[in-house]
């Protein structure tokens, strides 16, 4: 529709919805992840539960106007659980020609369209392959609320005395169109002025103009008849406590410094920047204060080398990285088993092969961490399912990597690191501590010897007095640590770090499952595939089909108590941002008929994917 532009008679009806998916998208310079980050802030003060999933370009700067510089914001916020970003949009913000064609066919049928005309230049309109104006087809309003903006002519009159040029004006048309968007959801202003006038603190003529805009967004929206409505998403029901708006990175990070709290130990943290892995690093650099020490190497193999050394010398060493960065370090992973020392390597995983999609979502990696090294080096491998999880996820690799003396895999990706939603912040006191042991006790030391229970070996500081002792990457003799080719020796050796894997099976605790333990369907899932899969099953089991969930945080080794919960089911399925990884451990440990359900797209699953999956193999039950 035309945004009609006479003053409203009184103010317009506000009409409550229980959840809203909201998308905003631009050229990659359009501060489209800004604009979408301040919304899911405001919306998380509103105690509004939400989940996120920024989408950019991989190029750093991509060509402006074009449909591979398209940048996107999504966020699904409501008044109850929310597990995903939501599958569509009620609301597209498009901001060009090219963001418009882009993401069009995602929005719902009769959703609320705003576009910027102002952008739709016959330069932009040509960038973008529209022969011609698509905001002039008439069907276009029949299809979708749109309102028609111009929203960079109306930026630019809110800031013509500001004194800033066209360029840098032009840029604070995101904040306008946040402003828009904060009147239409109700949304608290004072707190996001504030946030505007800190974030460009140093630079007092932008905070000014951003709020300029933000202001004539908020009070274009108050005095046009846009919806003849605005809307209300009530708080969602949450328990009390302290409440912050995470990413997986940002989780991942403060998960680090709380595991070096907990263990006791000073955490130190070798790594490389690469995409979606290096935020982690850029986080853990302003912990210096709770003995967190960073290094920037000049490459992952220095990265993964550093934080070995850091373990060797008394320190929690963590890595972190993507894909491409993990098979370069696997060399030196496998010394690490070889060494038994701890070491947390939190791979955040990308579409790959090689560069393949560095800012898009997948899952490929996990036959990489299972079996990537050379020779017979198993590892445990772990894997968060949802960006607050990462917490939880990386102490408990640093947790197992101390306790067994053993390099430990976390897992998460993209859609995890950057996405966003609220996290309980836990008290320091609620979280159990595993304070590292140090052996001291010079009397019968063996390099090798072993505590009968976890199989690990003896943590040595070096220097400490009457144990001074050699380690390297040669097999070395089962008890004294001395180099051995003694071929008995090894095969003793290899088994005894296989048992010493496998015996951490007995930390997995119980199944994360959703519904009975029996049925016609089981859906199998690992990482950050949980929020589609667990709402898919909740929606399913309200249509009345036999359909329950189990997702795996233990993916070496699996949970003991998996294998006997398979047989309740008649068929199993596992869906998979891969070609097929988990499936295939699953047929070969349990020898049972497992079906993927495959996705490649650098995307996450829709519910509505998995709904239909699910709807394809279990039958409604007749009452």
């Amino acid at each position: 529709m035309e945004q009609q532009t006479t003053q409203p008679s009184s103010p317009p009806p506000i009409q409550v919805v229980e959840s809203v998916v909201i998308r905003f998208c631009g050229d990659s310079g359009d501060g489209m992840q800004l604009t979408g980050t301040e919304f899911t802030r405001a919306s998380a003060l509103a105690l509004n539960d939400l989940a996120t999933l920024p989408d950019f370009p991989a190029e750093i700067r991509a060509p402006a106007g074009t449909l591979f510089g398209v940048s996107g914001y999504q966020i699904n916020f409501g008044s109850q659980d929310i597990y995903t970003p939501g599958d569509q949009p009620d609301v597209l913000v498009a901001m060009n020609p090219a963001a418009f064609k882009v993401n069009l066919p995602d929005l719902v049928p009769g959703g609320i369209l705003i576009v910027n005309t102002g952008a739709f230049t016959a330069k932009n309109l040509e960038l973008a392959g529209y022969p011609h104006n698509p905001l002039d087809e008439e069907s276009l309003g029949q299809r979708y609320r749109l309102v028609k903006i111009d929203i960079s002519k109306l930026t630019a009159l809110a800031l013509e005395d500001s004194g800033l040029g066209t360029k840098d004006a032009g840029r604070c048309k995101n904040f306008w169109a946040l402003g828009l968007m904060f009147w239409m959801y109700q949304r608290e202003t004072e707190r996001e002025l504030r946030s505007i006038q800190e974030k460009f603190a140093k630079k007092p003529e932008l905070a000014d103009a951003n709020i300029r805009a933000f202001k004539a967004g908020y009070s274009y929206g108050e005095n046009t008849e846009m919806f003849g409505q605005t809307f209300h998403v009530r708080p969602a029901k949450i328990a009390p406590g302290l409440y912050r708006n995470v990413t997986g990175n940002s989780a991942t990070a403060l998960g680090v410094v709380c595991a070096g709290q907990l263990a006791n130990l000073p955490v130190f943290f070798g790594g490389y920047p690469i995409t979606p892995a290096s935020d982690i690093l850029h986080e853990l650099s302003n912990y210096l204060n709770y003995n967190v020490t960073t290094f920037q190497a000049e490459d992952e193999i220095a990265g993964v080398g550093s934080a070995i050394g850091a373990s060797y010398s008394g320190s929690l060493g963590v890595t972190a990285t993507s894909g491409p960065g993990i098979s370069l370090k696997q060399e030196a992973i496998g010394l690490a088993v070889m060494l038994e020392l701890p070491l947390v390597i939190i791979n955040v995983q990308r579409g790959g092969p090689s560069t393949g999609l560095p800012t898009k979502t997948e899952q490929a990696d996990l036959l990489q961490a299972l079996y990537g090294r050379h020779g017979e080096c198993p590892v445990p491998v772990l894997a968060a399912m949802t960006p607050s999880d990462c917490f939880h996820t990386v102490i408990e690799a640093a947790r197992i990597a101390t306790k067994y003396m053993t390099p430990v895999f976390m897992l998460s990706d993209g859609y995890l690191a950057n996405g966003s939603e609220p996290w309980r912040v836990p008290e320091m006191s609620s979280l159990p501590k595993f304070p590292a042991a140090f052996r001291t006790d010079p009397d019968g030391y063996m390099v090798y010897g072993r505590d009968p229970e976890t199989l690990a070996r003896a943590w040595v500081r070096p220097g400490t007095p009457g144990l001074e002792h050699r380690i390297g990457g040669i097999e070395k003799h089962q008890q004294t640590g001395n180099i051995s080719y003694d071929a008995d020796n090894h095969h003793q050796m290899v088994k005894t770090r296989a048992a010493k894997v496998a015996g951490i099976a007995r930390e997995a605790g119980e199944l994360i499952t959703c519904g009975p333990p029996e049925g016609d369907l089981l859906v199998v899932g690992w990482g950050s595939t949980y929020g589609a899969i667990t709402q898919a099953v909740h929606t399913m089991q309200k249509e009345g089909r036999k359909v329950s969930s189990v997702h795996l945080r233990w993916l070496n080794p699996l949970n003991p108590r998996l294998g006997p919960y398979l047989k309740g089911f008649k068929r199993i399925l596992v869906p998979e941002m891969n070609n097929g990884q988990l499936v295939r451990i699953l047929r070969s440990e349990f020898l049972v008929d497992a079906e993927g359900l495959n996705k490649i797209q650098g995307k996450p699953f829709k519910v509505s994917e998995l709904c239909h999956a699910i709807a394809e193999r279990a039958p409604k039950v007749q009452n």
